[in-house]
């Protein structure tokens, strides 16, 4: 935990636990909270001009004594913390075209500052924005002018590096990891689209010359040219004391079939511990062996200190799609509690060229945010309206509980949770005075086919933000994914959609859990007490309140960190899926939300940043 509150990195700090130790709003007075100040950037786009839709889920950046953000359009924004007024901007007049996304999408800008500033020089602070075309701009902090020393006059080119299946651009979207004096980045691909793609690497360089110290591979060099990714794409934590960054490693391509990477590919689908100067693998777990489910490891893993029978452990929580917290010692990657390999599923025979993992990792504590045992029961409601509709898919789905792989039959196979559901790249929130992780988690059900390369050719139609048919070039096998809904659109599916919930880090057993959100579809609101998916994480206040926003119905809220209970909400103007910022200026606190909404969960985006404080004091 930093000495002072800070909120200078996508997770709030460096060990991602979105964690403030302020307490000038607590529980006994967050019901006052009131709108502070409200920005519109103008950069949003709904999908329907020449622009492809906008989704945004940037976490401001306070540092310098200014707030940062960066926008879809690849602009940056600088802001007084106060009020809200506009210091500078930098347009990056980056392509606004969807090449690796199905939309234009920023998770927001890095910082970094040099140990002794020298007065009077530029770019002894930098903020780096990250651009859908790989090119990595530096500007000074203080002034949004690029710092001509970094790389080509204040751009770094990272595609210079995408050397092996160069089918699409390193995308920046997530902002980099800064750590000491590397600035190191993962960067987002093409999901479901080829077998042979761009392999997953890292790269760290100099934050002031943007020279490249290291670069790490996530695939054996004599696997890499016949698969690819195993990226990461999303946001990594680091401890500085230990010297270590923590990377969430991704899945291989082709997402859903794997006859073509049947090797053990270790550091695939996995939390991997790099020593921060050289890139050298310190540690890794593999968390999906032979991943064929595309369960990314999706967020960054939570750092934490905890006390389990008696002895203080420095531990890990990695948080999954699979709904299983992993919980390890961050500096050996050892279990805290014992993770089992168990059998799993091992297919129907009707995939050529597959070779399925006969185990996978099971965590015993603490238990799965999920039950994936059998198939999630069918929500009534949806399969009266709809003349037993999910009751027929339902029949038609295979499923031999987690890890059933993907089969040419029916309608395929029942994904309990798969791509939509889960912990989504939002993370764990960790309160290190009770010990506490907070969670977000979405109950959705999908379901996946596969099918022969002639067939998919057939019968592949449209696609949309994470769903619908994708190629798989070059693999033997097309793909289907789609969410288990009526054709009303409902869930097939029991609620709750979407739940809160907290852990007693000690022992590793649920404190309480209660649904979180409303869905909402065709301006219907459905009853609380059903929840809502959920994209988007919390953060979490030494004055004992959890903010997020992160559901269908666009609203922030605040709840308690004791018992869950709702304590204040407003509506904004779209779903709010970015983490949000905690903060204090000039003597106020300050949290501000993101409302820049995604097209997964419905369609509705924005462009606003909004502030909320205590009111002020005659």
């Amino acid at each position: 935990m930093p000495p002072e509150p800070t909120w200078n990195t996508f997770h709030g700090q460096l060990n991602a636990q979105k964690y403030s130790p302020l307490d000038q709003i607590n529980a006994d007075n967050v019901d006052e909270l009131t709108k502070a100040w409200e920005v519109h950037t103008g950069d949003v786009s709904d999908g329907s001009g020449d622009l492809p839709t906008s989704v945004w889920s940037a976490t401001p950046v306070f540092a310098n004594d200014t707030l940062y953000l960066g926008t879809p359009f690849y602009r940056v924004i600088a802001m007084d913390p106060g009020t809200g007024e506009i210091k500078w901007t930098f347009d990056s007049n980056s392509t606004l075209e969807a090449m690796t996304q199905p939309a234009l999408k920023n998770r927001g800008v890095a910082y970094w500052q040099a140990e002794n500033p020298v007065a009077g020089e530029p770019c002894q602070k930098i903020i780096y924005l990250g651009t859908m075309d790989a090119q990595l701009f530096a500007m000074d902090a203080d002034t949004g002018e690029l710092c001509k020393d970094f790389a080509d006059n204040g751009v770094l080119n990272v595609n210079q590096w995408n050397d092996v299946n160069s089918k699409y651009p390193l995308s920046l979207l997530q902002p980099p990891t800064v750590v000491g004096n590397h600035v190191i980045m993962g960067w987002a691909g093409k999901d479901w689209a080829y077998a042979e793609a761009p392999p997953g690497t890292v790269f760290s360089v100099d934050p002031q010359t943007g020279e490249r110290q290291w670069q790490f591979n996530a695939l054996p060099p004599e696997i890499a040219p016949r698969t690819g990714t195993a990226n990461v794409w999303t946001g990594m934590s680091a401890d500085e004391g230990l010297g270590l960054v923590y990377l969430p490693v991704s899945s291989p391509s082709p997402n859903y079939w794997g006859g073509n990477r049947t090797e053990s590919i270790p550091l695939a689908t996995s939390t991997t511990a790099l020593n921060v100067e050289t890139g050298e693998v310190v540690w890794s777990r593999q968390w999906v062996h032979h991943d064929i489910w595309d369960y990314d490891t999706n967020s960054a893993p939570t750092l934490m200190d905890i006390e389990v029978d008696g002895k203080t452990i420095p531990a890990l929580m990695q948080a999954t799609k699979m709904g299983f917290l992993f919980v390890v010692n961050r500096k050996t990657g050892e279990d805290v509690w014992p993770i089992e390999e168990r059998p799993v599923p091992q297919g129907d025979g009707t995939i050529e060229g597959e070779v399925y993992a006969k185990t996978q990792p099971f965590p015993t504590k603490p238990l799965p945010l999920l039950d994936q045992d059998e198939k999630p029961k069918i929500w009534g409601v949806a399969d009266a309206v709809s003349f037993g509709e999910c009751s027929r898919l339902w029949d038609n789905l295979s499923y031999d509980g987690m890890y059933s792989p993907p089969t040419t039959k029916g309608e395929g196979v029942l994904a309990y949770p798969d791509s939509a559901g889960g912990v989504q790249w939002g993370g764990v929130a960790y309160d290190p005075v009770s010990q506490t992780a907070i969670v977000n988690v979405s109950h959705v059900v999908q379901y996946i086919k596969l099918y022969p390369r002639d067939e998919y050719e057939q019968v592949a139609s449209g696609s949309g933000n994470e769903q619908g048919f994708a190629p798989q070039e070059g693999a033997p096998y097309g793909m289907r994914l789609l969410n288990a809904t009526n054709w009303l659109g409902m869930p097939c599916w029991e609620p709750p959609f979407g739940e809160l919930v907290a852990v007693d880090m000690k022992t590793g057993n649920f404190k309480w859990r209660r649904p979180i959100g409303a869905s909402q579809k065709w301006g219907f609101y459905m009853p609380e007490d059903m929840g809502s998916v959920t994209l988007g994480g919390p953060a979490v206040t030494a004055g004992g309140v959890i903010f997020i926003g992160a559901s269908m119905d666009s609203k922030v809220r605040a709840y308690s960190m004791a018992d869950g209970k709702e304590l204040w909400s407003d509506i904004v103007a779209a779903p709010a899926v970015a983490n949000p910022a905690v903060y204090e200026y000039k003597g106020r606190e300050y949290v501000v939300f993101v409302a820049g909404g995604n097209t997964i969960l419905k369609d509705q985006v924005s462009d606003q940043v909004v502030a909320y404080a205590l009111p002020e004091k005659d």
